[in-house]
């Protein structure tokens, strides 16, 4: 099931004997997890009937007694494991999973971390119950995730906000919503997000960062491109050049890729091999024009050198502001 389905299903009040939340992404895990914890008994229950262990402080013995008992004076009891991924064997389990109590609601938080579905005890549990697998979602899908967010919040973000907060916050979707709801509460007359509003809460500077170096690089803008590099040499540690190599190695290899793209029109289809946002479709065009195949495999060769000179492999003594400008300077010409 998906993270909607399960929740769709948990809002009729369908609960399984068995919930397995498994995976890297622990947004969505624990999101399910208090969902759960909120709705499915009633307060007047809650006091003798809902139970939260953690996986360093219990076993499988203790789980399997606490799941078999019975509820008191309810209908329903709920277990909740924490931090299951530090139980070892976890699945010694199997044997209750085979055979829940169905007046028991088990949810195990398996974070971080995955096991393999072809195993029986899996299978037992997507059998018997609910196996969830929590995937980290990739970084082009990171702006529609954050649009979709605070639109269900009642809040719109303008474009460029949305890709501010996706390269400053990478796919950490709970520093996500964290920052989100941070802006929500103090974004509440026009309830728009814009890159002011991010730049006064969450300290990411609307007009100098890594999304608009990649513009002034794509346009050729040299002064705007000296402009941002200047501030970041001066404000390095909340710039990390790493950070900027890695965003222009990205951005770079896309254009490459563009010109091996057949049907060029269809922006579409060049979002979609792109995986980028088909906003965004007609810079890519644009840095194509300024850039030729073989200046830009020089380019990802010249960030592949400089990422080297960053980690102090060939280059001890420079700093990372010096470094960044001979890199862009590099680019530019």
């Amino acid at each position: 099931m998906t993270f909607e389905d399960i929740l769709k299903s948990l809002k009729k009040k369908e609960y399984a004997p068995v919930y397995f939340l498994m995976g890297e992404e622990s947004f969505f895990i624990d999101q399910i997890t208090d969902y759960i914890i909120e709705n499915a008994l009633n307060e007047s229950d809650k006091d003798f009937n809902q139970t939260i262990l953690y996986g360093k402080d219990t076993d499988i013995g203790t789980i399997v007694t606490t799941a078999r008992r019975f509820p008191m004076m309810a209908e329903k009891q709920l277990v909740v494991v924490r931090e299951a991924q530090n139980i070892k064997n976890i699945d010694q389990l199997l044997s209750y999973i085979q055979n829940p109590l169905h007046s028991t609601i088990l949810v195990i938080n398996y974070k971080y971390k995955s096991l393999d579905k072809r195993k029986s005890f899996t299978k037992e549990v997507a059998k018997n119950g609910i196996l969830f697998e929590s995937k980290k979602i990739y970084e082009n899908q990171v702006p529609d995730w954050i649009k979709n967010y605070t639109s269900k919040q009642g809040y719109q973000i303008d474009s460029k906000a949305c890709f501010l907060l996706a390269e400053f916050l990478g796919n950490d979707l709970g520093k996500i919503t964290n920052a989100i709801d941070k802006l929500t509460i103090n974004t509440t007359e026009t309830k728009t997000i814009s890159p002011g509003d991010i730049e006064k809460n969450i300290g990411i500077s609307k007009d100098f960062n890594n999304f608009e170096l990649q513009n002034a690089l794509g346009k050729k803008d040299v002064f705007r491109a000296n402009q941002i590099i200047n501030y970041f040499a001066a404000n390095e540690k909340n710039n990390p050049m790493v950070v900027t190599i890695a965003l222009l190695h990205s951005y770079f290899s896309k254009v490459l890729k563009y010109y091996f793209i057949k049907n060029k029109t269809n922006d579409k289809m060049v979002a979609s091999t792109l995986q980028i946002n088909p906003y965004f479709v007609k810079d890519y065009k644009l840095a194509a024009k300024n850039y030729n195949p073989k200046k830009l495999v020089s380019i990802i060769a010249l960030l592949r050198e400089y990422d080297l000179k960053s980690k102090g492999i060939g280059d001890v003594s420079t700093k990372h502001g010096d470094l960044l400008k001979e890199l862009i300077f590099k680019i530019l010409h």
